[in-house]
């Protein structure tokens, strides 16, 4: 930082830059006569990228030399890294998500600081050039793709970056996402069946790849969740409380949205005793009503 006038102390004020390469004895000096000077450039063609110097500035005028300031130690500029990140891998998380990490380059040479890492991200059908970027910043060697299209093959890599520029690329891995989940719902509907060559009280008919039964008591928040990849499901419910019945799709791209409630009333003792005698029936009612589920399967979208 310059001087203010006020301080400078008198006419023909410049400064003294004084720098020698890290780990040296000897000062190497120049003289900046401008009192408006706020910098100075030290060109030498042999000089390595990125080495380290000890830095130091004083101030003179016609009275003679002031103090130096601290030493401080700056380095000469970079060069791009020049070796790729290694061990690149990539996994889908969900439809929509992708995570890839990646172990940092090993560079032979010092030539500068890594500063962060690009992700390029392209689908299969895309040009590599209108890859989608992502920068990390520091010694993260992990990050998420966001935002893609599900059951769909991508290409990712990695590049290492400083203030010169980014360096080689890693070779593409490939990664496909997920399945988007079935936002199919069903449409279930209550009505009655053999089982067993009993009537089963209760069946539920709908359409769902690989459904989630979710029931609850009427009268309480909390939910109990069967899930099943069948066509069937069998509930062993107190024959005496109202419950209420929803079904919904899952799948590893998430779930889908539920179908409406249903609510199966509570079953009176005189209707119980009168469904058999079978204790091994799967719709026998005497403690507990056995609600039978038929599901209509289909492949998920």
């Amino acid at each position: 930082q310059t001087v203010p006038e006020e301080l400078q102390n008198g006419g023909g004020f410049g400064y003294v830059v004084a720098f020698r390469p890290l780990g040296t004895v000897s000062w190497m000096q120049t003289v900046v006569a401008s009192p408006d000077a706020a910098r100075y450039v030290f060109r030498n063609e042999s000089l390595p990228p990125f080495s380290p110097y000890e830095v130091k500035v004083g101030v003179y005028n016609n009275k003679g030399e002031g103090s130096f300031s601290p030493v401080t130690v700056v380095y000469s500029a970079e060069e791009e890294p020049t070796r790729a990140p290694t061990t690149v891998l990539a996994r889908s998380i969900s439809a929509s998500d992708v995570e890839v990490s990646w172990a940092p380059p090993w560079e032979n040479q010092h030539k500068g600081r890594i500063q962060g890492y690009e992700v390029r991200c392209w689908r299969h059908d895309e040009k590599e050039e209108n890859a989608r970027r992502i920068r990390t910043v520091g010694n993260q060697t992990s990050t998420k793709v966001s935002n893609l299209r599900g059951n769909a093959l991508y290409h990712l890599a990695v590049r290492a970056y400083n203030t010169a520029g980014t360096g080689p690329s890693s070779a593409a891995v490939n990664v496909t996402t997920k399945k988007p989940r079935d936002s199919t719902s069903g449409h279930p509907e209550v009505g009655s069946s053999e089982h067993d060559g009993q009537l089963c009280p209760f069946c539920l008919l709908f359409s769902l790849p690989w459904p989630q039964v979710l029931y609850r008591w009427n009268r309480e928040s909390s939910t109990s969740v069967i899930e099943t990849n069948k066509t069937s499901v069998e509930l062993s419910l107190p024959f005496d409380e109202d419950y209420i019945i929803e079904i919904k799709p899952f799948s590893d791209g998430g779930d889908g949205s539920s179908s409406e409630q249903i609510r199966i009333p509570k079953i009176s003792n005189a209707y119980a005793r009168g469904s058999g005698s079978s204790t091994s029936s799967a719709c026998t009612l005497s403690a507990l009503s056995t609600i039978m589920i038929s599901l209509t399967a289909r492949s998920s979208l």
